[in-house]
């Protein structure tokens, strides 16, 4: 499992019969507290993970000891410490249990949990690959009944992912257990954090928006980490994939994310759940994890397949950036650009706009064009007199000449959807933005397909 776990039996797997490096391990024979030490099973960079058993009756545990080199940071012994309190404030049987909190001689914290069989999930899709969609709901209900258990209870666990899953058993009903709530926000008035304003915990793979931007999380945070883990179940891959970790962060608050279905044989409607779970904004996410869960039951029982009810169509597009002339804008400037893009979306949904992407800085709006060539030019027409207007429109919404507006329009086709409400533009080369979008010196840039339009075909 990952190396960023504090419990559970995560870190690095070490083969039988090795020890951790390091004067300050353990040997077998040696005890922590009523539990004698029978090896270690894992190390990594937060502490070492041994096997034991107690003296008395006979039960192996997972003891996990904090590395002697931590304890001279109050914050890593004070997290240490609350989340096995933590964790034992949720007390529900999807979350490790823990058995035994205490300090050894040399002052080092130790943790004593229960010994979890199995593998984490994430090397069970190593070893299997993706899952259908029935398995991954199988195997995220227990994961929902958890979090849920710790959003009631006032914790957030802004670290889900696949190597904080242990699998305890596989079949149609698997035995799962969620681990890891080291970096956990505890919500509750009147609770302790251990989280400066600004500082961000999780892991980059899995991170929503707000926590790569340092602020406030909720459950929606957790929502939006399991709608990467869904895709992941589903896909056998993570939906935003970068080696650099800026560009990764980037991809998180400002692309659209991809259709599971387009690499693997799943329902439209379940598409629609991990689009809606990883949704830029919180508010546009599912309220809870109960929500996600009831979508997603009801999208792997009367899903069709994604093909059946997905096409191509022509469309225009509307990109609006909204930036700063200020080298370092503050929380007023940050304020009217929020503004700005409110006024600005208010003004495209008017028109019969949709959403595809939204970010802090900008909105990617769509609106599908008639395929009768004198109906599509009138439409095209008035799309770039709206988005003409749109940088006055800024203006007056703030009154602040700081703000700087760019827009750029654009014809091409769209990958559309049925729902519900109607057709939606899901994906398509319209909202390739990076082949379109461009940074001009005026407020305007309008492409030759947007002005003159193209030859659609299907």
């Amino acid at each position: 499992m990952s190396d960023d776990a504090t419990l559970g039996v995560a870190g690095t797997p070490l083969p039988p019969g090795a020890v951790p490096g390091g004067e300050d391990e353990l040997a077998p024979g040696d005890h922590i507290g009523e539990y004698v030490v029978q090896g270690p099973i894992a190390q990594g960079g937060h502490g070492t993970v041994y096997l034991a058993e107690h003296r008395v009756l006979g039960r192996r545990a997972a003891v996990k000891v904090m590395h002697r080199r931590l304890v001279g940071s109050p914050e890593m012994v004070a997290r240490f410490v609350r989340e096995a309190r933590v964790v034992n404030q949720i007390g529900h049987p999807n979350i490790v249990d823990i058995y035994d909190l205490g300090t050894l001689p040399d002052g080092r914290p130790y943790c004593v949990m229960e010994l979890l069989p199995g593998a984490s999930l994430a090397e069970i899709l190593r070893r299997r690959g993706r899952f259908s969609p029935a398995e991954a709901l199988a195997l995220l209900e227990p994961v929902c009944a958890a979090l849920s258990a710790a959003h009631a209870a006032g914790v957030v666990h802004r670290d889900v992912k696949a190597t904080n899953v242990a699998v305890l058993e596989e079949g149609d009903r698997p035995r799962v257990k969620l681990l890891d709530f080291g970096v956990a926000k505890v919500t509750e008035p009147g609770q302790a954090g251990l989280t400066a304003a600004g500082q961000r915990l999780g892991t980059t793979l899995a991170m929503a928006p707000e926590q790569i931007r340092g602020e406030a999380v909720d459950a929606r945070t957790d929502v939006y980490a399991l709608g990467v883990l869904l895709y992941h179940l589903v896909t056998g891959s993570v939906p935003f994939r970068s080696d650099d970790v800026l560009e990764l962060e980037r991809q998180h608050l400002e692309a659209p994310p991809p259709r599971a279905s387009a690499v693997a044989p799943v329902p439209a409607a379940l598409d629609d759940v991990v689009l809606r779970a990883l949704e830029k904004k919180p508010e546009r996410r599912f309220a809870s994890v109960a929500e996600l869960l009831a979508a997603l039951r009801a999208a792997v029982l009367t899903g069709a397949p994604a093909a059946a009810q997905e096409w191509d169509a022509p469309a225009i597009a509307v990109h609006v950036a909204v930036g700063q002339d200020d080298a370092e804008p503050d929380d007023e400037a940050f304020a009217a650009q929020a503004v700005v893009l409110e006024a600005v979306e208010q003004a495209l949904q008017s028109a019969g706009f949709s959403f595809p992407l939204a970010t802090a800085s900008a909105v990617l709006a769509a609106r599908l064009l008639p395929e009768d060539p004198a109906q599509a030019r009138e439409q095209r027409a008035q799309a770039l007199a709206l988005a003409g207007g749109l940088p006055e429109l800024a203006r007056r919404a703030t009154g602040q000449a700081s703000v700087r507006v760019q827009v750029c329009v654009h014809a091409d086709l769209a990958r559309v959807r049925a729902t519900p409400q109607g057709p939606a533009v899901v994906g398509g080369p319209i909202c390739r933005i990076e082949t379109w979008v461009v940074a001009s010196r005026g407020d305007l840039h309008a492409t030759a397909a947007a002005e003159q339009g193209i030859a659609f075909r299907r």
